[in-house]
């Protein structure tokens, strides 16, 4: 069923607004994901965080013209899904993870920052932790020194108590 011209404004406008909110564009080629595998998808995508669309790629185009994802308009071709995202990882994570476990969800690219990513670079990417990991890794870097001087100071205080008690 195709849509009339207000629906389709309808359309970019929707997609106009999550592109200016998201960091991320992921694009992947979906032809041959049986309904099932795609309703596992779309549930995934949502719990983090991830708008999902198929789209035209006409009204794609038009959703993205004049936002940092506009360098990508040329790679728009064929049955592709739009993976929109605004923390930076989150898109190119599920569709890196589901593209794993799927071998017909091909990733085409994407962009992230204004700049435009490749297939591998989509990968490299999802490979990067997650802002919550990033944090976790940050603390521990920042309590190993404490931690390794209260264990001398630890290891002091007991050979002091030890010289102490003979």
């Amino acid at each position: 069923m195709s849509l009339n011209r207000s629906e389709k404004e309808a359309v970019v406008a929707e997609v106009a607004g999550l592109a200016a909110q998201a960091q991320t564009l992921v694009m992947a080629e979906y032809r041959g994901i049986t309904v099932a595998d795609m309703i596992k998808f779309r549930a995934n995508a949502r719990s983090h965080g991830v708008s999902l669309s198929v789209l035209k790629n006409t009204l794609a185009r038009r959703a993205v013209a004049g936002t940092s994802f506009e360098g990508v308009a040329d790679q728009m071709t064929g049955p592709l899904i739009y993976g929109f995202s605004v923390d930076a990882v989150a898109a190119a994570k599920v569709v890196a993870d589901f593209a794993k476990t799927n071998d017909k969800l091909v990733i085409r690219g994407g962009a992230f920052a204004g700049k435009t990513l490749d297939v591998n670079g989509v990968k490299q990417l999802a490979s990067i932790p997650s802002k919550e990991v990033l944090l976790a890794q940050l603390c521990g870097l920042l309590m190993s020194p404490m931690s390794r001087t209260a264990v001398v100071l630890g290891a002091l205080a007991a050979k002091k108590g030890e010289a102490v008690a003979a």
